[in-house]
């Protein structure tokens, strides 16, 4: 913030950024992209540091990450086209969207340690503060909200 005195210019801190990081990338479903998503995610948790002096510690980093590989490998496995992967972030927050092609909305099962997969969405739900799934023109998106503070899990 800059502030004015008699005419002088005088910084007074750091100006905050007025709209949140947005990243957004495009994967075809090719072998390794969901490494690439992991690698995209952990680049902007970068950005959002220096950019927003983000606090984001290793465990939320972690959380964002997995966030990441759960969603984007659901869009993978449950979708028959391309699916993009949003990235949204402030100080406070990150939000992680994929929007995939079909429009079939994801079921999350009841807890069961015995089960073999599908573990995604229980995944997401505990360690995301919000998850949402709406269907858009294209198919849908399923969005999780991570705060950066205050632990994760909803």
């Amino acid at each position: 913030m800059i502030d004015h005195l008699d005419g002088a210019v005088i910084p007074t801190g750091f100006d905050v950024p007025v709209e949140p990081l947005r990243r957004a990338a495009h994967y075809t479903g090719e072998q390794g992209c969901i490494a690439e998503a992991r690698s995209f995610a952990a680049l902007f948790l970068d950005q959002l540091r220096t950019e927003w002096c983000a606090r984001i510690d290793e465990r939320v980093d972690g959380a964002v990450l997995l966030v990441v590989s759960e969603l984007i490998t659901n869009a993978d496995r449950h979708s028959n086209g391309p699916y993009i992967l949003e990235l949204v972030g402030t100080d406070a927050a990150v939000t992680v969207s994929v929007y995939d092609s079909s429009s079939a909305l994801p079921r999350i099962f009841p807890r069961n340690p015995e089960r073999i997969g599908r573990h995604g969405l229980e995944i997401v739900h505990a360690l995301a503060e919000q998850v949402s799934v709406e269907r858009v023109p294209v198919g849908k998106r399923v969005r999780a909200v991570l705060p950066l503070s205050g632990g994760t899990g909803g």
